[in-house]
């Protein structure tokens, strides 16, 4: 299959194509770009829907996690979501308004609609579909996770924040200062991979705990704990969860002296830390290791609810700035 979108060796390999796609429902539109592995037409695949950081585009979040590349050997589809402009002005998505937080509105109802016009177009296995994000994108995975986990069957959170901590700028703020002003909200289990420094300035690395235990949804796991280095790189401490099966539901990688940047990613894309264990190949082998079953997917995805007249639009997003001038 030829690239048709885009021929540079930092945003895809060569084998499959890179594609602009676009979908839109009265909550708002979003553009995306979608990665097809070669071989895709021979069986259903999984997908993988991604959502950048803030000021991040769909290109400069691909080609600085490579998650392109690692879903090339591994036969997946890959969606990179990107905020529009005119929804934040900062290309954040509004994780921190109660507006995007729920089943059938906001951006919750724009993710889960362009997972379904994927699995229209493509061969895509409906069991192993996820979603993953770094910073706001990850708070924003959270929120999408947990209001679709009929659709869903893994989630990946990088040095972002879990759902439900934040319902204004004000306490965004403080939740990603580690001060939060609301509990987490508490929705159904699913199985989590969570990265996070512990040297985030921007994202308090007590988020990263909190999105691990918010995961459980109050289940009885078996803790272990596991530390290494990478060669020539950073040392990391990884705390596995599993279930009774001896299955690992949950895992919470804290990769030392690293800050708010994509562990194991290229200096192609912005937010990246290239001597971290590489969280993209870490976060697809979590993710081939989950599929829902048919009672988990009790609401196919031809039924996830409001998805386009019946959306809700939400209100004009609030942009989000940093004290130091930068934004987030």
């Amino acid at each position: 299959m030829i690239n048709l979108d885009n021929e540079l060796s930092d945003l895809a390999p060569p084998y499959g194509a890179f594609l602009t796609k676009s979908f839109g429902n009265t909550a708002g539109t979003c553009a995306y770009k979608l990665y097809i592995p070669s071989g895709a037409e021979l069986e259903p695949r999984p997908l993988i829907i991604m959502l950048h950081g803030s000021s991040q585009s769909a290109d400069d979040f691909a080609a600085g996690t490579r998650m392109n590349f690692a879903a090339e050997t591994n036969s997946c589809y890959v969606a990179f979501a990107e905020q529009s402009p005119s929804a934040n002005s900062l290309k954040c998505w509004n994780w921190f308004q109660s507006s995007h937080q729920a089943r059938g509105y906001g951006e919750p109802s724009i993710i889960a609609g362009l997972v379904q016009q994927i699995i229209s177009e493509h061969n895509i296995d409906p069991r192993r579909i996820y979603v993953a994000g770094l910073s706001a994108g990850g708070a924003a995975a959270a929120v999408v996770a947990q209001a679709y986990p009929d659709i869903f069957a893994a989630l990946g959170v990088h040095s972002g924040l879990p759902c439900g901590v934040a319902r204004d700028l004000t306490s965004a703020f403080a939740a990603m200062q580690g001060y939060s002003f609301f509990t987490p909200t508490q929705g159904d289990a699913i199985p989590t991979i969570v990265f996070h420094g512990d040297q985030d300035r921007t994202v308090h690395p007590r988020n990263g705990a909190e999105v691990a235990i918010g995961a459980a949804a109050g289940a009885s796991y078996v803790r272990e704990v596991e530390r290494g280095t990478v060669p020539g790189g950073r040392s990391y401490s990884r705390s596995v969860h599993r279930n009774q099966s001896g299955k690992q539901m949950i895992e919470d990688w804290v990769i030392h002296g690293v800050g708010h940047a994509w562990s194991g990613g290229s200096n192609a894309g912005s937010y990246t830390d290239p001597l971290g264990p590489d969280a993209s190949r870490e976060m697809i082998r979590f993710f081939l290791e989950h599929e829902l079953d048919d009672q988990e997917r009790k609401s196919s995805v031809t039924g996830v609810g409001p998805l386009s007249s019946q959306t809700k639009p939400a209100p004009k997003a609030v942009e989000m700035r940093l004290t130091d001038g930068s934004s987030r």
